[in-house]
């Protein structure tokens, strides 16, 4: 689980050394340029799933690396995944995550934009923020959830 990288490949690089077993990645917008989300594509092995967020410039070029990757769907304006039986929502704004996660139709809801790693339960829902993977306001993190446990790890870079 990874938000706001904003082009700080080196800190992507860290990530990316970490999550080579996860079987599916989700990112929660705001990778700015293209060749972030391509170094993300050719740097993971397994499915990407993907929101645009606020700092997404060039949609078109998004769109043509992933549909070039094979391996990464881009769902607009949310996410709304069935992963190994628990139903996931991934949006870029956590006003919208919160909503979300207080619908209860949701066993996880993940969120970015604010750049605040985080994760709480609103009701019977997980809520969670990675954090940022750019590392401007703070530490560089990125988060690890768990569909057997309903669990969310947040990592420091």
């Amino acid at each position: 689980m990874l938000s706001d990288c904003h082009d700080r490949l080196e800190n992507l690089q860290k990530v990316l050394d970490q999550i080579q077993d996860a079987g599916v990645a989700l990112f929660c917008g705001d990778y700015c340029a293209p060749f972030t989300l391509k170094a993300l594509a050719t740097g993971f092995p397994g499915p990407l799933h993907s929101v645009f967020g606020n700092n997404d410039g060039d949609v078109f070029l998004l769109l043509r690396i992933a549909q070039q990757a094979g391996n990464v769907t881009f769902h607009q304006p949310m996410a709304s995944l069935e992963l190994d039986g628990r139903r996931v929502a991934v949006v870029h704004y956590p006003e919208f995550g919160q909503a979300l996660a207080l619908s209860g139709q949701y066993d996880a809801v993940f969120s970015g934009h604010n750049h605040t790693a985080e994760a709480q339960m609103v009701g019977a829902t997980l809520w969670g923020n990675p954090g940022e993977v750019m590392g401007r306001f703070g530490q560089p993190s990125f988060g690890l959830y768990d569909t057997k446990s309903n669990s969310f790890e947040i990592r420091r870079i």
